[in-house]
């Protein structure tokens, strides 16, 4: 799902926000909807990213001790 994708449904909402930025914003013709739904977009990926480090943690400590203690995987096969 693209921000601004007019194929998806939309829901009306309420936001309170500083009337002088919605003016200012208003006056420099940006469109507040369209930059309140990218920012809410871009924060609900950083939290999921945040929450699958956190989920994934333990996985990537484990991989990261093997391969500290092994060596890379397939490092003999590279060419570079």
């Amino acid at each position: 799902m693209r921000p601004g994708d007019r194929s998806i449904q939309r829901k009306s909402t309420n936001l309170s926000l500083d009337a002088r930025l919605v003016a200012e914003a208003k006056n420099l013709d940006i469109n507040i909807s369209r930059v309140a739904e990218e920012s809410i977009a871009r924060a609900v990926g950083e939290e999921k990213a945040r929450l699958w480090r956190i989920e994934n943690r333990r996985s990537i400590e484990a991989w990261n001790d093997y391969v500290e203690r092994s060596g890379r995987p397939l490092a003999t096969n590279r060419q570079f």
